[in-house]
């Protein structure tokens, strides 16, 4: 992509959310479904179709939201510039798990509704920071890197 858009490579981040409340800590993320038939373990919230709505009906094709209690994210030891405290308000801490709720299932790898920028993890993670108020607009992933979809996570919270 960098080449066809004649821009310097740049190492590519995908975010993930920790929350933690006084109930407890919890995963947001988004990831591929993991084969075992158990959502409501791993805190599925929602599913969602990747690069085309038509092929969805196959599990590989299709992603999940989770907001997993005592949820795990596997490579967090390789995270880059990370943690970055957002805030240490339970209130609206708790108010961005609710919002996990209402995250728009859009195509993963598209840009369905004209942001300007494809739905993807990050997407998800700037909409609900976004529509919790926690300042998504000001955070940038680490120097030399970008974090494709997190536009589209901002426009579609704004509309």
């Amino acid at each position: 992509m960098a080449f066809r858009e004649r821009r310097p490579r740049c190492d590519l981040y995908h975010s993930a959310l920790v929350v933690r409340v006084p109930e407890g800590s919890f995963v947001i993320e988004t990831a591929w479904p993991i084969p075992d038939d158990e959502p409501a373990l791993r805190g599925v919230v929602l599913e969602g179709p990747v690069f085309s709505r038509r092929i969805a009906r196959y599990r590989t094709c299709r992603y999940e939201v989770r907001r997993w209690r005592d949820g795990v994210i596997p490579d967090i030891a390789e995270a880059v510039a990370s943690p970055q405290r957002l805030t240490d308000d339970a209130e609206r801490a708790r108010h961005v798990l609710e919002l996990v709720d209402a995250v728009p299932a859009l195509v993963w790898g598209r840009d369905e509704l004209g942001t300007g920028d494809m739905w993807n993890s990050n997407s998800v993670i700037a909409w609900l920071l976004a529509r919790g108020d926690l300042g998504a607009e000001a955070i940038q992933p680490p120097a030399q890197g970008r974090a494709p979809g997190w536009r589209a996570g901002l426009t579609m919270a704004r509309r």
